[in-house]
């Protein structure tokens, strides 16, 4: 199957602002691409782009006073299957992890591991390790926490989801990370693109987030928002948590004056 997806974003800024944006798809998709993604400003200015720590494609840009629109979109292929689901799927040991995984058994920003071990360790550390305990892990989340987009804040942490017991997605997959963390269980925050494809329209499309943990040498994908297998994940960006992978971090004041995303299948462009 064939998925277009996009961003048309206008951000207002009283002076000259240098910013980096993560919303282009992960350079882990590149080979799926079957139209490269246009990028646009309006007005026309440089951008440059790298990739950083985490492997994510960032753009550099100074948006200048005024308003400044953003826009980006492309197709891409994708299998068509839900997420993959591997019940046998084993915790690794500590001691076992590669290299690569240990930065995602830290605390970070908004996962405060410290804050949240017991809590992790009384009501999952009985539980068979495994895939089956990350899953109770995102059932938990996902019945704890009420999703209302009206609340979203900046600033909210896991601690404060676990406490406050109402979140948007965000708050959604760093509670899921922190708890998985607290048990010694990798897991890393995605940020990207899910649209409704096989299910129905609940609410408007948006980016979204969701987790992956690392079990049996590989990444799986969780979702303790949605708590299903979903189909057409595109990913954007991977890291310890958000503050690793904002759409736009920004270093100067802004604010976002219009924002849309679009996600949706599309016929094969090959086709003619």
């Amino acid at each position: 199957m064939f998925i277009r997806y996009g961003y048309e974003i206008t951000l207002t800024c009283p002076q000259p602002t240098a910013m980096v944006c993560l919303m282009s798809v992960h350079p882990d998709r590149h080979g799926d691409m079957r139209s490269p993604e246009r990028f646009f400003t309006n007005p026309d200015i440089p951008t440059s782009t790298y990739q950083d720590l985490f492997g994510n494609r960032c753009r550099r840009l100074t948006a200048p006073a005024g308003d400044l629109l953003l826009w980006g979109d492309a197709i891409v292929e994708d299998s068509g299957h839900l997420d993959a689901v591997a019940p046998l799927a084993r915790e690794i040991a500590t001691a076992d992890l590669p290299d690569a995984c240990m930065t995602f058994l830290l605390g970070s920003r908004y996962c405060e591991t410290d804050l949240m071990t017991q809590i992790a360790w009384d009501r999952f550390g009985k539980l068979a390790p495994g895939w089956s305990r990350v899953q109770a892990i995102c059932d938990f989340v996902h019945g704890h926490i009420r999703f209302d987009y009206m609340q979203a804040r900046s600033t909210r942490t896991a601690f404060e989801a676990y406490q406050e017991r109402i979140g948007v997605c965000r708050d959604y997959a760093h509670l899921a990370v922190t708890l998985c963390r607290c048990l010694n269980i990798p897991a890393r925050y995605v940020n990207g693109h899910l649209g409704d494809i096989g299910v129905p329209v609940v609410d408007p499309m948006d980016f979204s987030a969701w987790i992956e943990v690392f079990l049996e040498g590989r990444w799986y994908t969780f979702d303790p928002r949605n708590n299903k297998p979903r189909i057409g994940r595109i990913v954007v960006a991977r890291g310890r948590d958000a503050a690793d992978v904002p759409l736009i971090n920004s270093f100067g004041p802004h604010v976002l004056k219009e924002f849309r995303v679009w996600t949706y299948e599309v016929p094969d462009p090959s086709a003619g």
